[in-house]
């Protein structure tokens, strides 16, 4: 499991991305849709329509990171309906989201509803 700082400053992408997109598909996404400079050392959050496979673009100082999972079953809990494109989430928030917990009610899916 990825361990993340709290002082990160986190954007989760609200709409889905095509995830053919690599470095800097999802470099153009951050700057040109979420308007934020990826040179900032922000991480963005990016999903698929399904909500099924993510990925995560980082830049270090000295390099990009592209971090990828695809789920072999069910799919990630994503805001949906908000007027954003963006929001702005907290390091406990990702794992949670990372690990299939539904941050609209607060508790884990059981895996019959994923």
């Amino acid at each position: 499991m990825l361990t993340f700082p709290s002082a990160l400053r986190i954007f989760l992408a609200v709409e889905p991305v095509d995830m053919r997109a690599q470095f800097n598909g999802l470099w153009i996404h951050a700057e040109q849709k979420l308007r934020e400079d990826p040179r900032s050392g922000a991480l963005f959050v990016f999903t698929n329509k399904p909500r099924n496979r993510l990925k995560m673009l980082y830049f270090d100082g000295s390099g990009v990171w592209v971090f990828a999972k695809r789920l072999e079953s069910g799919r990630f809990s994503w805001p949906v309906g908000s007027d954003a494109t963006k929001l702005s989430i907290t390091s406990p928030a990702l794992t949670m989201l990372l690990s299939g917990i539904d941050l609209k009610d607060g508790c884990q899916k059981a895996w019959y509803e994923q």
